[in-house]
């Protein structure tokens, strides 16, 4: 497996991406916006970036992301 593009840890279940974290011009250049909810496995993928969450302090906090398999929401 290959690590996700980028990981973001959040204190918060619920989490919004829209893809354009860190993007001069902002979400014009991500995507729609989408809330992800973190299950009991600690983390979640956007299934539009790649991008993951993690939930501090949760099971895949701390953990070498190349390690877990890709998550998007409802997959689990």
């Amino acid at each position: 497996m290959t690590p996700p593009l980028e990981v973001t840890r959040t204190s918060q279940p619920r989490v919004a991406c829209d893809g354009a974290a860190d993007i001069p011009g902002g979400a014009a250049l991500g995507h729609p916006r989408v809330w992800l909810q973190i299950d009991e496995l600690g983390y979640v993928d956007c299934g539009y970036c790649d991008r993951r969450f993690v939930l501090i302090g949760g099971p895949a906090d701390g953990v070498d992301q190349a390690s877990l398999p890709d998550v998007t929401e409802g997959s689990a």
